[in-house]
């Protein structure tokens, strides 16, 4: 195995005697990269890996963005006023920086009329343009047709 440590040169040991030389020491011998070939080890105190492995996890989970769908229902009969009022509250969440689901529910005999169901949403999708752009184009689920439009950066 590979043996680093604090101010050493790597060295190719066998275990026996890169454990001997942790004890000497007083640390542990921690391995690094058990897929490496040889294994990487490491002289250290292994209390205080961890401790520095918690720290980087937590500074790395702080640093993530957390990516937020919101959920906008259209039908296929949405009046012109109630179209501007949920392309309004689109254009918000899109400024907000999270992503849009558009959603439309075909009920019934309505699901012959898809084609009309998707002009409607494209007709969405382009007065957003500005604000997002599609990520999903508008697609069938079963009786829902689902578009999704992420923010620009």
């Amino acid at each position: 195995m590979r043996v680093v440590g604090e101010g050493r040169e790597p060295v190719i040991m066998n275990t026996r005697d890169a454990l001997k030389l942790a004890y000497d020491e007083g640390l542990d011998l921690v391995m690094i990269s058990p897929t490496a070939t040889p294994p990487v080890c490491k002289i250290i105190e292994y209390q205080k890996y961890l401790y520095e492995q918690k720290k980087k996890e937590k500074e790395r989970k702080a640093n993530a963005t957390k990516i937020v769908i919101k959920e906008i229902r259209l039908g296929m009969q949405t009046d012109e006023h109630d179209f501007d009022f949920k392309l309004n509250h689109a254009i918000r969440f899109l400024k907000e920086g999270n992503k849009v689901k558009v959603d439309m529910l075909f009920k019934g005999r309505s699901i012959v009329y898809k084609d009309q169901g998707e002009a409607q949403m494209l007709r969405f999708a382009e007065a957003l343009l500005e604000y997002g752009k599609p990520e999903v184009m508008p697609r069938m689920e079963g009786k829902r047709m689902l578009m999704i439009i992420a923010p620009k950066k």
